[in-house]
């Protein structure tokens, strides 16, 4: 009887806890999940529309701008001077750049006015017998014939018998053949047009030279061009003589140039000009790569701010009540940084810096005012 009622009390406390765990769970209170509004720290900027001028940014790569090809246009062994003809060597105005054998040549010459003064000598009898009174002046030119230099002019011919004589006797064509000479015995050497300095050199002392071969490149270091692509839409601000802000590749160096001219042709393919800026400094370099910055005009009304602060490529953010709002603005210039815009009347607060994540109604709180 002992043991029933054991067991009964046992099984009367289990179904009170039973009960007793099930009301605590049903009266249980869940906590309320507090959601906190994250609210994104800004800094502003306040519009205030000025004149802004606009820019070109250019680049290009820097000729000299007195460059000539050296070409041979007769042929020979190629002599040693004095200076070595190889890149690097400087020349001053006049100086022998380059001597080609040209004792052949030489040789053949000196025969044809040796032949020249014999037929000069042997109608100088005639000219006393038929033209007593131009007698002295033929007898006086053939006198100032020599051998190893150039033939002087000529004598005019006073009446056409004595000029029908002096051709008939084959002196105009012998004269004329021998200038002919002259002239091609002077491209044997070549001398320096200005004082520059070889930048490229194709033969070396005792190469075999043949006409129309390339011997090397002579520039001048005293003056430079660069030359840059202008989109069309800017030529009609550019103007010839506008001084222009030249930069190197880094931006450590400035250097000043003026506007030369402006090619005629447009690149159809990118709608450029190109623009030759001319620039003297003795630190350029032939093959410089150089950046120029190019006022083409100014923009009235207009304000200038971060290009990554563009939305959508015509929108920007605006902070009013601490919300942003996106307003559609007008770019009318864009540089590799910024840009110029219109349509921001003065006053208005937008984003000094972009912000990760901005959307319309966004809340934000300012940090600091900026004037733009």
């Amino acid at each position: 009887m002992r043991k029933l009622l054991f067991a009964l009390l046992g099984v009367a406390l289990l179904i009170s806890s039973f009960f007793i765990y099930t009301s605590f769970v049903k009266n249980k209170k869940k906590p309320k999940t507090k959601i906190s509004k994250v609210i994104a720290s800004v800094f502003s900027e306040t519009i205030k529309n000025t004149e802004i001028p606009l820019i070109i940014t250019a680049n290009g790569t820097l000729e000299a701008t007195r460059k000539i090809a050296l070409f041979s246009e007769v042929q020979g062994i190629l002599k040693s001077n004095k200076k070595p003809f190889k890149p690097g060597t400087k020349y001053r105005k006049g100086a022998l750049i380059i001597q080609i054998n040209s004792d052949d040549f030489y040789t053949s010459l000196q025969s044809q006015k040796s032949k020249f003064y014999a037929t000069l000598v042997s109608i100088i009898p005639d000219i006393k017998l038929d033209f007593p009174l131009q007698f002295e002046k033929w007898n006086a030119y053939l006198s100032t014939i020599n051998i190893g230099n150039k033939l002087t002019p000529l004598p005019m011919t006073a009446t056409d018998k004595e000029k029908f004589f002096i051709s008939g006797r084959g002196i105009n064509t012998a004269y004329y053949a021998i200038k002919n000479l002259e002239v091609k015995l002077a491209k044997y050497t070549i001398r320096a047009p200005f004082t520059g300095v070889l930048t490229e050199a194709t033969v070396t002392n005792g190469s075999l030279i043949r006409p129309g071969q390339k011997l090397g490149e002579f520039i001048n270091l005293d003056q430079y061009e660069l030359s840059v692509a202008i989109n069309a839409n800017h030529v009609d601000f550019l103007q010839i003589g506008k001084a222009v802000q030249v930069y190197n590749a880094t931006r450590t160096k400035t250097y000043s140039g003026i506007v030369s001219r402006i090619n005629s042709k447009l690149n159809t393919r990118s709608q450029t000009l190109i623009a030759y800026i001319d620039l003297k400094d003795p630190f350029l370099k032939e093959g410089m790569f150089l950046e120029a910055d190019i006022q083409v005009k100014a923009a009235l009304n207009a304000v200038r701010i971060a290009r990554n602060l563009l939305v959508n490529e015509n929108q920007v953010y605006i902070i009013t009540n601490n919300t942003l709002q996106l307003i559609t603005v007008n770019p009318v210039f864009y540089s590799n940084t910024s840009v110029v815009l219109k349509g921001l009347e003065d006053g208005t607060v937008i984003l000094a810096k972009p912000v990760s994540g901005a959307y319309q109604g966004m809340l934000v709180k300012v940090i600091t005012n900026e004037t733009l």
